[in-house]
């Protein structure tokens, strides 16, 4: 499971970027990538934990998950 940081969010489209803390690239939160976790929205600064997955060879963010304990 990787863990970052929200650089961006925009609720009305669901999409947004993630800085990974590993290497401080970017990934991508595409509409969806919140089915399933306890959020229905994402504030700037927010540290959460997520996996990473291909689509159209692009990273996109799934299973997103705050905290250590799969919250």
């Amino acid at each position: 499971m990787a863990q970052g940081v929200v650089k961006s969010y925009d609720p009305n489209t669901g999409n947004g970027i993630i800085l990974l803390d590993t290497d401080k690239s970017e990934v991508f939160i595409i509409p969806g990538s919140l089915k399933g976790s306890i959020f229905i929205t994402l504030r700037q600064g927010q540290r959460i934990n997520f996996e990473i997955e291909a689509q159209d060879d692009v990273n996109v963010v799934k299973n997103i998950r705050i905290g250590q304990d799969k919250y």
